[in-house]
């Protein structure tokens, strides 16, 4: 840790030495542009004074300069932290409901705390280490390589840029679908200000926000904030035998037993009015951050930046909607399992639908186990008495502790010449479990752990000039990460502990350069050669311990010990073409390639599902025209792609037999079922008469090569003095020969993507004399598409929805004190942000996310 620390301070030493070379004249040329400089960033900054209803210039960094947006031949979303704060966008999972061609949600609580990213079709879901991203995240230019922990909070920051299409050249690795960067405020060597936000609203939501800015001289100026969120889940835990009391059914509770006695004091005839014993959806975080900003000349800067992110929230929302009771109860241990709580006379106690708890905002999931250690059950092989089996209870929340330190050094060479110096690291350590079957009966838990540090670094050059705007620069990235797995399955017949280490590096080196040949022409061309590998050590057991045991065995059989060196060398390119038209049009097509690393399956129950999959690749063809039309008071960009996606890794899931160590199917009840491709399989009950054995889930990945195109089209509007208008609409395609001549696919889209994406706001500022500031009502719509949950069936495919959101806020001049009160959700629109199709991997029923009801929200504050 101290080596790799040490490397962040390079661009310490390298201003000591850029400061001596200077220090014998003074420069008097015009600073160097810092991309996270509020003076060029400020898209509330009038480009043409006395007009201050035109659209406003945003300056971007997607090409490592500093551009005006609309002059950047790249399709771009810029969203100003006050855009994002009136269209009420808090976090990294809300940019899905603005950007065209996006999708970005909150992870499933299988997968931790995390992003589900995607744009323009192309992804991850699955926060897993041994997974890699599509879209690559950048926080002030230091890169964040997980999908895990990516839910960054959006309200201290200038502005945050979405690029669409690989950014191979300039973003490098897991950059194929886009590029999310990140761009903070930087101190103010101006003014001292202060600011502080109180906010409050449903769920008993109780957030505060402070911030300072401090010039402590000419040179040198300091910025802290810090943040506290809180509110209970939206979505109810439920002692399951007190609401079977509750409901007048207490025979279908058998004799399970009460989660939380206390309830109704071990009764089975009275009625309480509540049996709610815990909250999922919650949240509980606390962050501070700050930033040392020194200038000590025209051309010479240092950023120093340090956060620190403790986050307790609750797991997510997560609701079990579907049960093939046949299914389950034809599995020996689960049925075993669930007859230990038959009263005698009473129904047999099973996984049925007794369990669905008829509201997708309460569940009976507890994340415990409610055998107790050593206790035997009969008829299942996983509770034979041993008292390292049973008892556990994982815990209900996700805590989440991530800190990072990162420096950016910009020294002018010349007039025309910067050199920017950029160091970063990042530790982060978290914990999250998830009750697979949302019931109170340990059918299968899981709880895991992940930690990971990395280091990423970069020197780059920037040279503009009267014909050429160019970039050079070398990028190193290092990690070291290891996630935990421990899983008790009874459905499985399986009690599974495993270790995943990854010590990725990864090598770049790339130049760009922007062509004048002629006054309105712009040719671009791109290239980068990146070096990544990626060791993995993976160490899974399984649970061997009998009843006599006295210490915990690990079983003589199913034990997978692997390595892999993950590889990947290449050279991505982009060429491009722009021609101004107008003084604000601009037509603008381009070709470039993106990549993604290989990966492998890191979930493997035996070592017959060991499976290294190919990186993919991309190749991409855009045409754009970005336009200011009507004197600034309208913009409209449009952009048409056409994506040849090469190397496409498809998951496929399915079942197959459960194998000893020696490689021979294990006794059971189930057979194996080709699903029409080679070593595709799913297990069913097997024929009367028949030898059956066991089963087990298994992942499989496939390369499904196809072709995404579509057009996105963005549109902003000050049509008159006061009144803005924003619009975007989307439209992607996937098409696929592959996936079309496979019989084990019901579905021939991409997974959990809309083809039509859609968003549009309105608000108006109206001045009020009588109260003396100004009130602002805005109302925000957007529409999601119909989304395929499965390849395999069609039942969890969800039909599109529409939400409406509304905020009105009012600003009092003299005190410069804020009010707003919002409300998202305002129809009250129920829809499930995502299923798991667990019905899939050979598991009897299906888990679905329900999205948060209405919610209100006041807002109160304060400048300084």
């Amino acid at each position: 840790m101290i080596r790799k620390l040490s490397l962040v301070g390079v661009s310490l030493m390298a201003l000591a030495a850029a400061h001596n070379a200077s220090a014998q004249s003074a420069d008097t040329r015009v600073p160097p542009a810092d991309p996270a400089a509020p003076t060029a960033a400020d898209p509330q900054e009038d480009p043409e004074p006395g007009r201050p209803d035109a659209l406003s210039d945003i300056v971007v960094t997607a090409t490592r300069q500093s551009t005006n947006l609309q002059s950047t031949p790249i399709t771009i979303t810029a969203v100003t932290s006050e855009a994002l704060q009136a269209r009420g966008l808090s976090n990294a999972a809300d940019l899905g409901d603005i950007i065209p061609n996006a999708a970005f949600e909150r992870s499933q609580g299988v997968y931790g705390p995390g992003v589900s990213a995607f744009i323009r079709g192309i992804g991850q879901h699955d926060t897993s280490l041994a997974q890699e991203p599509a879209v690559a995240f950048y926080v002030d230019d230091v890169y964040y390589p997980l999908l895990f922990g990516s839910m960054f909070d959006l309200l201290e920051l200038d502005h945050v840029e979405v690029l669409r299409g690989p950014q191979g050249t300039l973003f490098g690795r897991n950059a194929l679908a886009g590029a999310i960067n990140l761009v903070s405020k930087k101190p103010n060597l101006d003014t001292t200000t202060a600011l502080v936000e109180t906010t409050i609203g449903s769920f008993d939501r109780r957030d505060f926000r402070a911030s300072l800015n401090l010039p402590i001289s000419d040179t040198f100026g300091i910025s802290v904030s810090a943040v506290s969120k809180e509110r209970t889940g939206y979505q109810r835990v439920l002692d399951f035998r007190c609401e079977m009391v509750r409901r007048g059914t207490p025979a279908l509770a058998g004799l399970f037993p009460f989660s939380n006695p206390d309830l109704i004091n071990g009764s089975n005839s009275a009625a309480p009015d509540d049996c709610t014993i815990g909250h999922q959806g919650g949240e509980d975080s606390r962050a501070m951050r700050g930033q040392l900003y020194w200038e000590p000349q025209s051309n010479l800067s240092l950023t120093i930046t340090a956060d620190y992110l403790n986050d307790e929230s609750d797991a997510p929302a997560d609701s079990l909607v579907a049960i093939n009771s046949t299914t389950s109860n034809n599995n020996a241990n689960t049925r075993a399992l669930f007859n230990r709580w038959t009263a005698p006379g009473g129904p047999t106690f099973a996984f049925d639908e007794r369990f669905i708890t008829g509201n997708p905002y309460t569940t009976y999931a507890t994340y415990g186990d409610p055998v107790p250690a050593g206790v035997a059950v009969p008829g299942n092989t996983i509770y034979n008495g041993s008292i390292f089996r049973g008892g556990v209870q994982n815990p209900t929340n996700s805590p989440f502790r991530s800190w990072g330190v990162s420096s950016k050094l910009i020294y002018g060479l010349t007039d025309e010449i910067d050199l920017t110096v950029i160091g970063g690291y990042r530790e982060i350590e978290a914990t999250y479990s998830y009750d697979v079957d949302a019931t109170p009966v340990a059918l299968e838990n899981n709880r895991n752990d992940v930690s990971q540090s990395n280091f990423s670094g970069e020197i780059r050059l920037t040279g503009s000039h009267s014909w050429v705007d160019w970039v050079a620069g070398l990028f190193y990235y290092e990690a070291d990460g290891e996630q935990r797995f421990a899983g008790t399955s009874s459905y499985n017949n399986t009690i599974r502990y495993q270790s995943n280490k990854y010590t990725p590096v990864s090598k770049a080196a790339y130049v760009n350069a922007t062509f004048r040949p002629m006054e309105n022409l712009g040719v671009t061309v791109g290239g980068r050669y990146s070096d990544d590998t990626k060791p993995v050590d993976f160490y899974s057991v399984l649970d061997g311990t009998t009843a006599a045991s006295t210490q915990f065995t690990v079983s003589p059989t199913g034990s997978t010990i692997f390595q892999i060196d993950l590889a990947e060398q290449r050279f991505d390119w982009k060429l491009g073409l722009d021609y101004r038209l107008a003084e604000h049009t601009m037509l603008f097509a381009s070709a470039a390639t993106g990549f993604r690393l290989p990966g492998f399956n890191a979930r493997p129950f035996q070592a017959s599902q060991v499976q290294q999959f190919p990186g993919e690749e991309i190749l991409t063809y855009e045409l754009g025209v970005k336009s200011d039309l009507f004197d600034r008071r309208l913009r409209v960009n449009a952009t048409a792609f056409y994506t040849d996606y090469k190397t496409r890794i498809q998951s496929l899931s399915g079942s197959e037999y459960l194998l000893d160590g020696s490689g021979n199917r294990i006794p059971g009840t189930q057979v194996e079922v080709s699903q029409g491709q080679p070593g595709v399989t799913v297990c069913q009950n097997a024929p009367a008469g028949t030898t059956g054995f066991q089963c087990v889930s298994r992942t499989f990945y496939i390369n499904i090569p196809g072709k995404v195109q579509g057009v996105e089209f963005e549109v902003e509007a000050n049509p008159i003095d006061g009144l803005s208008i924003n619009a975007s609409l989307g439209y992607s395609n996937f098409s696929s020969a592959d996936l079309d001549a496979r019989p084990d696919t019901a579905n021939k889209k991409l997974l959990r993507i809309p083809d039509w994406t859609a968003s549009a706001g309105i608000q108006y500022e109206i001045p009020n004399l009588i109260l003396g500031g100004t009130v602002t009502p805005r109302i925000d719509w957007l529409y999601m598409g119909d989304i395929v949950n499965s390849i395999t069936r069609k039942e969890t495919n969800q039909d599109g929805y529409s939400l409406v959101n509304a905020r009105i806020a009012y600003h009092h001049e003299a005190s410069d004190v804020d009010f707003a009160l919002g409300v998202t959700n305002l129809f009250d629109k129920f829809y499930y942000r995502n299923y798991f199709v667990y019905q899939d991997i050979g598991f009897p029923h299906t888990n679905a996310q329900p999205a948060p009801p209405r919610e209100w929200s006041l807002t109160i504050s304060r400048r300084f």
